[in-house]
């Protein structure tokens, strides 16, 4: 893919790292000149000195062969112009930093991609690394719900039981789901069946409708202080 980066801040740079290591043709506008010189060392990309609220600056970065475009800047004004511009420039995927839940309905306005205050979402996943470490890994989808990765215990008392069997007992609610797999004698993630037994040392990939609260956790042998809620933070 040939990709536009605008910003080589906190987010830019490891997004800069990713996108070049996996073999994509890179394009970075960065105004700062002492940033864009340390992008410029370290990696394999191109880095364009300017403004990229100017048209054409974009036109410079190749737009009109862009893929995506992707603006990581620390203000919402420069995203949301850098946006119109790709738009107005017909480049097919677009893609912004949100720091300000209130300008959202205003990305969403004119139908950008976003993602919503990256630096919450840090300290969401620090605060749950604290209070919930049995969850690997999590993502929020809406106001509640949530995918995460958990392993299952020795003593879990769904360990040793088919999903059919854990839907008769029931010990898995209704709104969730196990969607994934990963145990240590198989290549590939196992797709889950009504007759697929779930094994101690399974590593689960789980959707929540109500998210990982502390009831759902014991399931796969993992107890905690029920009487330590999350305040709120997580649903």
């Amino acid at each position: 893919m040939y990709i536009i980066i605008v910003g080589a801040g906190d987010i830019g740079t490891p997004l800069i790292d990713i996108a070049t290591r996996s073999g994509n043709e890179v394009v970075v506008i960065e105004r700062d000149e002492q940033k864009a010189e340390v992008v410029a060392r370290g990696h394999d990309c191109l880095v364009i000195t300017a403004d990229a609220t100017v048209k054409e600056t974009l036109e410079d970065a190749g737009a009109d062969r862009a893929d995506a475009i992707i603006s990581t800047t620390d203000q919402d004004a420069t995203n949301i112009m850098v946006c119109l511009l790709a738009q107005e420039l017909d480049i097919p995927s677009v893609i912004s930093v949100v720091h300000n839940p209130e300008h959202m309905g205003l990305f969403r306005q004119i139908k950008v991609n976003t993602m919503e205050n990256p630096q919450q979402l840090i300290a969401e996943h620090l605060y749950r690394a604290v209070v919930r470490p049995t969850i690997i890994d999590f993502m929020r989808i809406g106001d509640e719900a949530e995918v995460f990765e958990i392993t299952v215990t020795d003593n879990a008392p769904i360990a040793g039981k088919t999903l059919t069997d854990a839907a008769r007992e029931a010990l898995l609610p209704d709104e969730v789901l196990i969607v994934a797999i990963e145990r240590e004698e198989t290549e590939q993630p196992i797709t889950p069946r009504g007759q697929t037994t779930i094994e101690a040392g399974d590593l689960l990939t789980v959707y929540s409708a109500h998210g990982a609260d502390p009831e759902l956790t014991d399931i796969f042998g993992h107890y905690e202080d029920h009487s330590d809620e999350e305040s709120g933070l997580f649903g």
